[in-house]
C-alpha cells in the first residue's frame, strides 16, 4: 500500500508540474514596421498609466510608468510593475517576442506565470501587429529605475505556479472572436471593449477563484480592490454597462460617447472613482472609437445586474 501511494503521489506530482508549467510561443513574429500613432491609441485605451504612472501622475508624467502602485484584494496585494523602457528595472531589455508573450500568454520573459491581476485575459485578444505598435511606442517613453517590491500575497495564491492550473480553466474562456454578422463599427467596438480596454477585467463578475463568470459578461461586479484600511466592505460595486435597465439601458449611443468624452452622465453626474481615469483615457481617442464602444454596448445582451 505504501509503494502504491508513493506512485499515486508520483503521478499526481508529475501531472502537476507539467500542467503548471509556464508556456510561450516561439513562434516568429510577423515583419512589421511600426506605427506609433496607433501605439499611442493602444496605450491610452489600454489605460497603461492609471496602473503604471504614479498614482498623482499628471500630465507628461502620465508617461512614466515607473509602476508601484498597490491593488489591495482578498487574495493579498498586488504591486503594479515598472514597463518603463529601462532595461535593468522596467521591460527595455525585452524582445518583441517578449511582450507579445505577456501580454497574450501572461508569462514573463523568465518563464515565470503572471498573476492574472495584469489583464492578460483581456489583452490576449489584441491584434499581433497592435501588440508590436504598443510596444514600439511604450520604448519611446522616459525610462524610470524604479524598483518595484513583490506582491505579498495570502497562501496558497503567493504559489505562482498555481497560475498555470489557472490558466487551464480560465484562460481561453476570455478570447473574444470576431463575429461575422456585426456591423464594422460593433465589432471595432467590441475590439476596443473586450482587448485593449479590458473593461471585462472590472464590471464581469468572478468567481470564487477570480475567474470571470462569461455569462454575466460587463453585468456589473463586487469591486476586488478595497479601499483605506484594508477593509473589504469598502470595496463597492463596479456598475453594469449591459443595455439592461439595471444598467445603461436608458442610455443612447451619443450619451454613452459623450459620457466617455467629458465624464458626465445623462443626468449631468460625474464619473467618480477609478473610472474618473478610464474616462480620461477614453477622452484621448478619436470620436469614432468612442462612438464604436458605445455601438457595441448597446448591441450585448441586457443583463441583470444581480444573478438568477
Amino acid at each position: 500500500m505504501l509503494v502504491a501511494g508513493l506512485v499515486v503521489a508520483g503521478v499526481l506530482a508529475c501531472a502537476f508540474f507539467v500542467l503548471t508549467m509556464a508556456r510561450s510561443s516561439r513562434e516568429p513574429l510577423p515583419e512589421h514596421s511600426a506605427n506609433f500613432a496607433n501605439g499611442e491609441l493602444l496605450f491610452w485605451a489600454g489605460g497603461c498609466a492609471s496602473c503604471h504612472a504614479a498614482a498623482d501622475a499628471e500630465d507628461s508624467d502620465l508617461l512614466i510608468l515607473s509602476g508601484g502602485r498597490s491593488l489591495n484584494t482578498p487574495f493579498g496585494v498586488f504591486r503594479s510593475p515598472n514597463i518603463s523602457p529601462d532595461p535593468n528595472f522596467g521591460i527595455g531589455g525585452w524582445s518583441m517576442l517578449d511582450f507579445v508573450n505577456a501580454m497574450v500568454k501572461g508569462v514573463s520573459p523568465d518563464k515565470r506565470h503572471y498573476y492574472p491581476a495584469f489583464p492578460y485575459p483581456n489583452y490576449q485578444n489584441i491584434e499581433i501587429d497592435d501588440l508590436l505598435d504598443l510596444k514600439a511606442y511604450l520604448n519611446t517613453l522616459p525610462p524610470s529605475s524604479n524598483e518595484v517590491a513583490g506582491h505579498s500575497l495570502q497562501f496558497p495564491y503567493s504559489l505562482r505556479r498555481g497560475i498555470g492550473l489557472w490558466k487551464w480553466r480560465y484562460l481561453a474562456r476570455s478570447r473574444s472572436d470576431r463575429t461575422n454578422e456585426a456591423s464594422e463599427q460593433i465589432e471595432r467596438g467590441r475590439y476596443l471593449v473586450r482587448g485593449p480596454g479590458h473593461c471585462g477585467a472590472c464590471h464581469t463578475a468572478r468567481d470564487q477563484f477570480g475567474g470571470e463568470i462569461t455569462e454575466r459578461l460587463l453585468a456589473g461586479a463586487e469591486s476586488l480592490e478595497f479601499g483605506e484600511g484594508n477593509d473589504a466592505s469598502s470595496a463597492g460595486r463596479i456598475p453594469n454597462i449591459t443595455p439592461h435597465a439595471e444598467g445603461i439601458g436608458g442610455w443612447s449611443e451619443s450619451d454613452i460617447a459623450y459620457a466617455l468624452e467629458t465624464g458626465f452622465d445623462p443626468d449631468f453626474d460625474s464619473f467618480g472613482g477609478s473610472m474618473v481615469e478610464v474616462q480620461e483615457n477614453m477622452a484621448r481617442l478619436p470620436a469614432e472609437d468612442r462612438a464604436a464602444i458605445a455601438a457595441y454596448l448597446k448591441s450585448i445582451p441586457a443583463i441583470s445586474s444581480e444573478a438568477h
